[in-house]
């Protein structure tokens, strides 16, 4: 593991620049301060893995709570008691609460949001609206960075035989992307500037809001990337005015693999060209001769989605919106704070924004050697983390502690 001095960011509120008594000192202090402390053992409660592992991995997947372990249950029971009646009772309505759920993550309502198996769907479905609606218009060409996630560049990629240009901009230095080059690179020929708001490789979080202006002032939609940052930072769709945002359950909103979302801005007026079942107007008529796409968001939906999948997100999502987001950022950004910290005080070299505005809950650490090795190591000691190439990615969430923090860095520290 790479180590060297690190000097202080500009701005920081490290123990040392403040001249705090002591890094122990410092850590008793911001303990006490770190918001939903007065809950936390309540909510360590509801994830049984945290009671056997330092379980840092959140940005990979999200701990197994018992809620949704009780709600997966629920859902198995009314299908042995119920059989195909539950569907029109009470499993399509568990799957408008889940729609309504997501919604409140990023502060949209239920009717802006179309349920989705996977990014890689949800992709598929607005790339096939954006370009049958743009036809003919000379708009041929997607934005993307070469920080984003690779099924958004696969997709967009696999478009190329059709005359798509696809232009991906570069990152200077593998944790962000200028804004000015990705204004650059967005013109009259654009019509999908598709990104990520929270980068997987540096936990960079990009601005938004001004990515958006980008996007619209050329003329192009956005599609924003929100898998990474939704459930770790407060988000408000209607307020950054995005044409599309993707997220799922996966990761920080605790509702595991499966059930991923799309929202879809009210004032974008596209139909997909790919219609299904559950997008229809009128789908329990079950005419096979109508074919009016429903209003809102739903009309993007892909078929049936997976109603046991939708139990398990809910019992996820219900904790992560009863504990508030906004609370959740705040307890997230001091653990991401102070286990950089303790890994600058040993001197370990961070992969981060120079900006700690920028920073998310995602800290990485370069790694000189063998990464895969070093994820290894943790895990016989029972500490999960991950990595991607040669950065081992550490994620605490709501439901750690600064004694996780401790565990972790004790750990690494043996290599």
């Amino acid at each position: 593991m790479a180590k060297h001095d690190i000097p202080a960011e500009p701005g920081s509120a490290s123990p040392a620049a403040a001249g705090s008594a002591s890094p122990a000192a410092a850590a008793a202090v911001a303990e006490s301060a770190l918001p939903l402390d007065d809950r936390i053992d309540k909510l360590r409660r509801q994830f049984p893995i945290l009671s056997r592992k330092t379980y840092l991995n959140s940005n990979s997947l999200g701990a197994l709570s018992l809620r949704s372990v009780e709600e997966r249950r629920r859902f198995e029971d009314l299908w042995h008691e119920m059989g195909a009646a539950a569907w029109y009772e009470i499993w399509v309505a568990k799957l408008e609460e889940v729609r309504e759920q997501f919604g409140r993550t990023i502060k949209a309502e239920a009717d802006t949001i179309a349920l989705m198996s996977s990014v890689s769907a949800a992709v598929s479905v607005v790339w096939g609206a954006i370009a049958a609606s743009l036809r003919g218009t000379g708009r041929d060409k997607v934005v993307l960075t070469e920080l984003d996630f690779p099924t958004v560049g696969h997709h967009f990629l696999s478009q190329r035989a059709n005359g798509l240009e696809v232009k991906i901009v570069p990152s200077p230095d593998g944790i962000h992307v200028p804004l000015e080059s990705i204004r650059a690179a967005v013109d009259e020929r654009t019509a999908l500037l598709a990104t990520s708001h929270v980068f997987f490789t540096s936990g960079n979080t990009q601005d938004a809001a001004e990515l958006t202006r980008i996007a619209h002032d050329a003329g192009a939609f956005i599609l924003l990337d929100a898998y990474q940052s939704n459930g770790q930072l407060a988000i408000d769709a209607g307020a950054l005015g995005v044409d599309f945002l993707v997220g799922g359950a996966l990761k920080w909103l605790c509702g595991g693999p499966g059930m991923a979302y799309l929202h879809v801005n009210p004032g974008v007026r596209l139909d997909p060209v790919t219609l299904s079942w559950f997008g229809v107007e009128n789908q329990f008529l079950f005419d096979i001769r109508d074919a009016t796409p429903r209003a809102d968001a739903r009309r993007f939906e892909l078929g049936t989605p997976a109603a046991g999948v939708a139990y398990t997100a809910a019992g996820g999502l219900s904790i992560v919106l009863e504990y508030g987001i906004r609370a959740i950022q705040q307890r997230n950004r001091l653990l991401a704070n102070d286990l950089r910290e303790r890994l600058s005080d040993l001197g370990y070299r961070l992969h981060q924004a120079s900006d700690p505005a920028a920073r998310s809950a995602l800290v990485l650490v370069e790694h000189d050697g063998d990464a895969a090795a070093a994820v290894r190591h943790l895990a016989a000691r029972d500490v999960v983390v991950d990595h991607r190439g040669p950065l081992v990615r550490f994620s605490p969430h709501f439901y750690n502690t600064l004694e996780d923090n401790e565990r972790a860095v004790a750990a690494l520290a043996e290599i």
